[in-house]
C-alpha cells in the first residue's frame, strides 16, 4: 500500500467455510444493491438485507461501503481474466486470440452486467480503483502484443498504446451492446469489430 494511502486496513479473509460463505453473500447483495442502484444511492443496511445478515456481521467482513465496493471491482477482475484464459486458450495465433477474446468478453459482460456496472461506477467513486482495474488488463495486453511482434505475428508497433486502444474497442461495445441494448447477433458485432482490428480503416 502506498505511503499516502491511508485508509484503515480491510478485516481479515474468513478463516471458516461458513464465514466464506457468508462474505460470499455479502459480496453476491452487494453486486445486486450496487449495479442496481449505483454507489451513492445505496447503503450498506439495504445490503444486509439483501443478504439476509445482521448489520453488525458485515464489519466483520468489510470496514464499510467503498471496501466492499473495492472487493466486488477485484471481485470481476478475477472472474474476467479466468473467463478470458479459458476461451482464449484454444488460439493458437494472436489475431485468432483478440477475436476469441473479444466474443468472451461480450458474452460474460451479457451475463455480469452488474459487476460491469459497477466496474464503469468506480470512477466516481475513486479514480484509482477504476484506473488500476484497467491498468492490470492494459499490462497483461502489452506483454501479448509484445511477444505476438516479436514472433512476425502482427506489425511492429507500440505495445502499450495499442494494448489501451484494444481495450477502450472491448469496453465501449460492451456499453453499448451488453449493457444498453443487446443487439439481434453479437457475432455480427464480434465480427464487424474484428474486421477493423484486423485490416483498420483504409481502403483495401
Amino acid at each position: 500500500m502506498p505511503a499516502s494511502d491511508t485508509r484503515a486496513a480491510s478485516p481479515a479473509s474468513p478463516k471458516t467455510a461458513r464465514g466464506q460463505k457468508t462474505r460470499e453473500a455479502l459480496l453476491r447483495a452487494s453486486e445486486k444493491v450496487f449495479g442496481g442502484k449505483g454507489y451513492y444511492a445505496a447503503s450498506i443496511s439495504e445490503i444486509t438485507q439483501e443478504a439476509d445478515v445482521a448489520m453488525g456481521t458485515f464489519y466483520l467482513y468489510f470496514k464499510d461501503k467503498e471496501d466492499v465496493f473495492r472487493a466486488l471491482v477485484q471481485h470481476m477482475l478475477e472472474l474476467l481474466r479466468a473467463h478470458l484464459r479459458k476461451h482464449v486458450a484454444p488460439a493458437t495465433t494472436q489475431m485468432e486470440a483478440e477475436r476469441l477474446g473479444l466474443k468472451a468478453f461480450l458474452s460474460f459482460v451479457s451475463r455480469h452486467k452488474n459487476l460491469y456496472r459497477i466496474v464503469l461506477d468506480s470512477y466516481s467513486v475513486d479514480e484509482t480503483i477504476y484506473s488500476g482495474y484497467f491498468q492490470v488488463f492494459a499490462e497483461l495486453y502489452s506483454r501479448r502484443l509484445a511477444k505476438a511482434e516479436e514472433q512476425g505475428e502482427i506489425l511492429p508497433g507500440d505495445a502499450e498504446v495499442r494494448a489501451w486502444c484494444l481495450i477502450g474497442i472491448s469496453n465501449f461495445l460492451g456499453m453499448r451492446y451488453a449493457l444498453w441494448k443487446r443487439p439481434a447477433s453479437m457475432d455480427k458485432v464480434v465480427d464487424s469489430a474484428f474486421d477493423l482490428i484486423e485490416h483498420g480503416l483504409a481502403v483495401r
